[in-house]
């Protein structure tokens, strides 16, 4: 039980990327897609905030006294994975838009059957 406690965080990670693995192979609707890589992306970005974590760690600021320091790279890596990921989300979502207006659905059978 220690061990589910312990890394609670981790477990978190994990069921969100499983629901969002689940949604990308189980729906059909392009935008739904588009929201479960959404979902993964973001297991994604919790599991690199968690790695850079400290336990009693504080800012990586020299100081007297203080001799735990958190990293801040994840967190940087992460700030830059967001930006990237909003712009992959509209440029998908603008995709979705196309296909709406050249196909008339966004229904992923329905699009490989009018093909």
């Amino acid at each position: 039980m220690e061990l589910f406690l312990g890394h609670y965080n981790y477990w978190i990670v994990i069921l969100l990327m499983m629901v969002g693995f689940y949604i990308v192979i189980s729906h059909g609707n392009l935008v739904k897609k588009i929201a479960g890589l959404n979902i993964f992306q973001v297991s994604v970005f919790l599991l690199y905030i968690s790695i850079g974590n400290v336990e009693d760690g504080t800012t990586p600021i020299i100081a007297e006294g203080f001799t735990k320091y958190s990293n801040p790279l994840p967190h940087v890596l992460i700030l830059t994975a967001i930006v990237v990921g909003v712009a992959t989300t509209a440029l998908g979502l603008a995709l979705v838009v196309r296909i709406k207006e050249a196909y008339g659905t966004i229904e992923e059978d329905d699009i490989q059957n009018a093909g």
